[in-house]
């Protein structure tokens, strides 16, 4: 049996970043993931030459997760990339109104609608969105919008910023406070998500993490310390745990978790669900069309190689998302497709340049969505489980995303090194 001060189920994102700030603690920190690579979600594989992502992701620009990249000594490779685009409207293109040109230009609204658009922008960045309280989005639309299309924009902006669909079950003031965090841009990372993962991972191997892949913990038993069961039959001891699985899977692992707060997490959260089509081409054969946003359907489109270099020659990588929601199922054929339906539409012909083709039917987006009404924020301790901790991108506290899973596992860190320093003290005495 190996002994750890700090055990951390998962080696994503969240468990990367906790394990980083625990060891530049002096905390000996043990991170197990039951796959074969490190990432998870964050992954990218290599299909062809060309770097493809797990699902949709961005890095925005002034969130928790660049500010924390940043104070670890990362700055992720890659640019902003332009929001100038189309809107898809009843199978039709127009131009967005992604700035005043645009705006004033687009024929998608009547000269009143650009008018109350151009309006409704201002008026975001001035909201407090904590004043809005358990309002829902629709409620605030509603009220605040008058015309019917321009709430349709408002939506499809709602929708590209928080994955999320259905404004009577969204938190207005947690939608809004994402929207405003989208508009200050979004950075598309070189190489993809993998590049972070490794820059995370070679930070947590000098600062004397031990690693272990491909094995899972099958339980989690809770005496003086924490004994962790794993499936190669090794056991783990560890004063303190933290654990950055699913809802789900996090309260399957601990023994009797049904009389702690894990169980009204896991009844609680609900995931956000999103359909992923990504494609390698030789070229683009209509690059007048570089992003879109569906109005009246719930898809995005994105050419990410005009921000960031995601192959090792020049071929361009498009992803087109369809947003589900909090979905548990849905039809695979119907939604490849509807995104390739609107592929063909906004690039005619793209079969003839294809290199790679990565179709995920129904991916996890984030295991928790802040912006659902009556939302709880758990995390980071488990009260009724003295040294057992929770991060990763379902327990944010109004964060959303991947902001969540950073700032999450910096807050277990701060707790499991308070956590520490106490039992120190304590034995001094």
């Amino acid at each position: 049996m190996r002994t750890f001060e700090t055990a951390i189920i998962g080696g994503g994102i969240a468990g990367l970043t906790a394990a980083v700030y625990l060891a530049k603690d002096g905390i000996s920190t043990v991170v197990i993931e039951k796959g074969k690579q490190l990432g998870g979600r964050a992954q990218t594989t290599q299909k062809n030459g060309a770097y493809l992502n797990l699902g949709g992701h961005a890095l925005y620009k002034g969130g928790e997760a660049e500010a924390i990249l940043n104070e670890l000594g990362i700055r992720p490779p890659g640019s902003v990339p332009e929001t100038k685009g189309s809107a898809i409207w009843n199978q039709s293109l127009y131009m967005l109104p992604s700035s005043l040109s645009s705006l004033l230009s687009t024929r998608l609204l009547s000269w009143p609608g650009k008018m109350e658009l151009g309006k409704l922008l201002v008026k975001l960045k001035k909201i407090d969105a904590k004043t809005l309280g358990d309002m829902s989005l629709r409620q605030w639309a509603e009220a605040e919008i008058k015309d019917p299309m321009v709430r349709h924009v408002f939506y499809a902006l709602c929708r590209t910023s928080t994955y999320c669909v259905g404004p009577d079950e969204q938190r207005a003031g947690a939608v809004i406070q994402q929207v405003l965090r989208g508009m200050n841009g979004v950075i598309y990372v070189d190489g993809g998500w993998q590049t972070i993962i490794e820059e995370l991972k070679e930070i947590a191997v000098k600062a004397g993490v031990t690693i272990l892949t491909h094995q899972s913990v099958s339980s989690v038993l809770k005496n003086d310390s924490f004994t962790l069961s794993l499936s190669n039959g090794e056991t783990i001891n560890a004063h303190s745990v933290l654990s950055t699985a699913s809802p789900e899977q996090t309260f399957r692992l601990i023994e009797g978790a049904e009389n702690t707060s894990l169980s009204a997490w896991r009844e609680r959260a609900k995931p956000v669900f999103a359909a992923c089509l990504d494609v390698s081409l030789h070229t683009l054969p209509n690059p007048n069309q570089q992003f879109a946003i569906g109005v009246d359907q719930h898809i995005l489109f994105s050419n990410h190689s005009r921000a960031a270099r995601l192959s090792e020659d020049g071929s361009v990588v498009c992803q087109l998302i369809k947003y589900l929601g909090t979905e548990q199922e849905n039809n695979a054929i119907e939604c490849k497709q509807e995104l390739e339906h609107v592929l063909e539409m906004l690039q005619p012909g793209w079969r003839k340049e294809l290199k790679a083709y990565q179709f995920l039917p129904h991916i996890a987006v984030m295991q928790d969505s802040c912006a659902m009404n009556h939302h709880l924020s758990y995390g980071p301790s488990v009260p009724e489980i003295p040294g057992f901790y929770i991060a990763g991108d379902g327990s944010g506290h109004d964060e959303m995303l991947v902001d969540a899973a950073f700032a999450s596992a910096k807050r277990a860190a701060s707790a499991i090194v308070q956590e520490s320093l106490n039992r120190g003290i304590q034995k001094e005495a």
